[in-house]
């Protein structure tokens, strides 16, 4: 038998003028007759995690499962996807949803801690002099899974800090506007601005002088590495090139997406480093473009690890492009009046959808033997219950993806009553091959997920 295929690193960069573009896992990078496992096709975990605030409209509001919009019905592998998750129907295979989780830690905090303690499960020190919680299980499984990539983990919100409004006197924004904790004392700041993102994803720049000067010269990335993409282009089997195309057409399509949404009139105000581009008329671009340079950073391995703050905590936004002008957080207090209960499910569906597609997104994605969504564990939720009582119980919980044959898929698990979630934690630990033993306030792993 006559082997001619060409091992190409799963490192190969496309390198040009001070520029470097990492790629998709392409059949060159495979040696020829290599068992899958032993190679870069061996499956690799990538986690992420959602978060929305407010909660989700469930039982527990004074109209009870009657205007339950978030809740599966049904049990085990025979349950029905909700109004509010219907989005991810196609998919349905790879939903984990979770009832009867609780976090202690949130308790009483109203808005202040909710996205802290969310990946965290225990409850800031508010007597110490700066912040002081513990490391976030995002940041634990990228100590794991994300040393082997240019970024160890990429944390975005599609709003800016200045725009949250839940801040506590004296902290700051410590536990309300991050996800993420690297330790107990280092919260990691989250970025909003896509044209940043991109410059951490693919090196636009390695300073705010380069990036400034490359933003003015107007021209994509892509173009610096125009004559290695066409040497490359050469030596890749006929997939292989329609693979890269497609991935490089992506890229180009990102860029010309940031462009956009970086032109505006700031004539009258003293531009930053980088134009932001948090604005009402732009909100729907701004969550779905975030959404595409995560699945972009999975499908090129630029990070394996990804923590996404949806919308503020306590934000005032207001969703006019889905016939919803009212302020998210107001209408959150719905004092169980019908009319705003039904706008806050517009407003959650909204979100699911973003999410659902990318989660499509995955799942067409070629990566190994499966697929990106075959090997992610995306966690997806929020640390409120009944937002119009800042309530912290059941929290809406669903868990998407295989991550990487460890995780079922399809089915409802019905948990005792206020289990904590740090039991959920505890198994998403271990899933990523932490062989951990407690977290937080765990009392044991999550049977069945």
């Amino acid at each position: 038998m006559h082997l001619t295929r060409k091992h190409l690193s799963r490192r190969t960069l496309l390198k040009g003028a001070g520029f470097s573009v990492g790629l998709p896992l392409l059949d060159a990078m495979i040696p020829a007759a290599t068992a899958l496992a032993k190679t870069d096709a061996a499956p690799k975990l990538r986690a992420g995690f959602f978060y929305i605030p407010h909660g989700a409209v469930m039982w527990n509001t004074k109209h009870g499962k009657e205007m339950d919009h978030w809740t599966p019905s049904g049990a085990g592998a025979d349950f029905k996807l909700s109004p509010i998750l219907e989005p991810l129907e196609k998919h349905k295979h790879a939903v984990t949803s979770f009832a009867n989780l609780e976090n202690k830690a949130s308790v009483a905090s109203v808005h202040k801690y909710n996205p802290a303690t969310w990946l965290s499960g225990v409850k800031p020190d508010l007597k110490a002099p700066g912040p002081s919680m513990s490391a976030t299980i995002d940041q634990i499984i990228a100590g794991r899974i994300g040393q082997e990539t240019a970024l160890p983990s990429l944390e975005v919100r599609s709003e800016s800090e200045t725009e949250a409004v839940s801040c506590e006197a004296g902290f700051g924004c410590l536990y309300s506007a991050t996800l993420s904790y690297r330790n107990a004392n280092s919260p990691l700041p989250m970025e909003s601005n896509p044209r940043k993102i991109f410059a951490q994803l693919f090196g636009e720049g390695a300073t705010a002088q380069e990036r400034v000067a490359i933003v003015r010269q107007k021209q994509s990335i892509l173009d610096f590495i125009s004559e290695r993409t066409k040497a490359l282009q050469l030596e890749l089997g006929a997939g292989d090139k329609v693979r890269l195309d497609s991935y490089l057409e992506t890229v180009r399509e990102i860029e010309r997406r940031v462009q956009l949404a970086s032109n505006r009139d700031l004539s009258g105000v003293k531009a930053p480093e980088i134009p932001l581009t948090e604005q009402d008329s732009t909100f729907d671009k701004q969550v779905r473009l975030l959404f595409d340079l995560i699945a972009i950073a999975y499908q090129a391995d630029l990070t394996r690890v990804a923590s996404y703050i949806m919308i503020g905590e306590g934000t005032n936004r207001t969703y006019n492009h889905i016939g919803v002008p009212d302020s998210f957080h107001p209408l959150s207090h719905h004092a169980d009046y019908l009319d705003r209960l039904e706008k806050l499910v517009k407003i959650q569906r909204y979100h699911m959808e973003r999410f659902a597609e990318v989660v499509a997104k995955l799942a067409a994605t070629p990566d190994g033997e499966g697929t990106l969504l075959d090997n992610s564990m995306l966690l997806y939720g929020s640390n409120m219950s009944n937002s119009n009582l800042h309530s912290n119980y059941p929290l809406p919980t669903i868990l998407v993806g295989g991550g990487a044959g460890t995780l079922k898929g399809g089915r409802q698990i019905e948990l005792p009553e206020r289990t904590t979630i740090s039991n959920l934690h505890l198994t998403l630990l271990n899933k990523a091959g932490l062989e951990m033993k407690s977290f937080a306030d765990s009392t044991g792993e999550i049977a069945g997920v």
